[in-house]
Parts: structure tokens; sequence; C-alpha cells
């Protein structure tokens, strides 16, 4: 049976701890929308959209959905002809995300969703993709996160995922550790999400599994594991 889930909190996570990431989020890309691409246009430019265009290239055909749409960063290398649907907790960030999609020439639906309590049915999707979003999840989120990604996307369909990875390499980590605050404050995130401990438990086989940037960031992507036949 499909279980779409509402916008509330979900029932097996602690409230308290949702509602206060869900808090530091909103406040601050409410802040830093008005120039977020200001701000990440050096990285975007050098480097992100290289790495969204290798993940991209992995993407099934069919429903798309982009999940932590922000200002629309990924829609120049959404696939042709895809049903594309983004979402975002913040109103800001979707608004600039609608400019953007508007200039493009992309017909993308956009809602306000928290990615812990996903609004569609199970199997909508043929791609979830998450790119720079899950850093911004505490360890204790990282798991529920997962599991809604994968119950929204179809049997052999593909979870595709772009985040950063504290790196191995003493130049790098340093780099990362100098701007580890700024990170935090300015997209309350950080560069050591927990996301990979969690894939098996999650139900996801791994497909692919690249470091790019040194080690400093990680591409994956994922399937939903066949369900088990019952006994």
């Amino acid at each position: 049976m499909s279980r779409a889930r509402s916008l509330d909190t979900p029932a097996e996570e602690p409230a308290a701890l949702v509602e206060a990431q869900a808090r530091e989020v909103l406040r601050a890309y409410e802040r830093i929308a008005p120039v977020y691409d200001l701000l990440d246009g050096v990285y975007e430019w050098s480097w992100k959209r290289r790495l969204r265009a290798e993940l991209f290239a992995h993407a099934l055909p069919g429903r798309l959905l982009d999940v932590g749409v922000g200002t629309g960063c990924n829609m120049p290398f959404y696939p042709k002809g895809s049903e594309v649907v983004g979402i975002d907790a913040s109103p800001a960030m979707l608004a600039r995300a609608r400019a953007r999609a508007e200039r493009l020439g992309r017909p993308v639906e956009l809602q306000r969703m928290n990615l812990l309590a996903l609004a569609f049915p199970d199997a909508t999707f043929d791609t979830v993709v998450a790119t720079f979003v899950l850093l911004c999840l505490p360890d204790e989120l990282q798991l529920p996160a997962l599991r809604e990604l994968a119950r929204v996307t179809r049997p052999g369909g593909r979870i595709l995922l772009l985040d950063y990875h504290r790196s191995s390499r003493t130049a790098v980590r340093w780099w990362m550790r100098l701007l580890s605050a700024w990170l935090r404050w300015a997209f309350a995130a950080r560069f050591d999400p927990t996301t990979e401990q969690h894939l098996a438990e999650a139900g996801l086989r791994t497909l692919v599994h690249a470091h790019r940037m040194g080690d400093g960031v990680t591409l994956l992507v994922l399937q939903p594991a066949a369900p088990q036949p019952r006994p």
C-alpha cells in the first residue's frame, strides 16, 4: 500500500530534533538566499557544475525529484524530457529556483517540503537527486532521510547523491577545518556527513561510489534493494 507522508514530523523521530534542525536550516537559507549564488559562484563555476553533469549522467528517464533544489543549480543538467519536481524548505530559495526555471525555460514543479516527510506515494520517481543537501542533517537524521528517499524511488530506480566528505588528505582537511565554522553559519552544513555509514541499513545498494576533488567530495549512485520475499 502506498503511504505518502504528510508534512508533519515523522513519528519515529524525536520531534524536538527534527523541529530544531528544520528551524536552523530555514533560518540559514532564508537569510542567505539573496546572495547564495554570488557566494557559491566561484565553487559552482570552478568545479560543482562539472560534478553535477557527471552525476546527472546516471539519471534515468521519467520522473525526477530534486531534493533541496535551492536556487536551481541542478536545472541545466536535468535530462531532457524528464518530469521534474523540486522541493526545498526555504520559500526564499524556491523563489529563486522559480526564476531560474523561467529563465532556462525548464518546466519544473516546485514545492515547499520537508525531506524527512515527503508528501509523495511510494515508488513515485525514477530518479531522486540530492546535491549538497544531506550535509545539513545531523547523524541521527541521516538514516531516516535515506529511507525516505528510498521510499519514493521506484524499484530499479536510482538515488543520486553528491556531498562533502571528510578528506584523508592533510591539505584538504586543513581547508575544511578552516571553513567549517563559516559553512555551519552560512549553510547550516558540515563537511563530514555520516550518510555513507547508513546506506546498507537504509536498504540501498551502491552502484557507483567515487571520490572527487581529491577525496573531499563523494559521488554516489544508489538503488533501493529489492524487497526480500516473506517466508
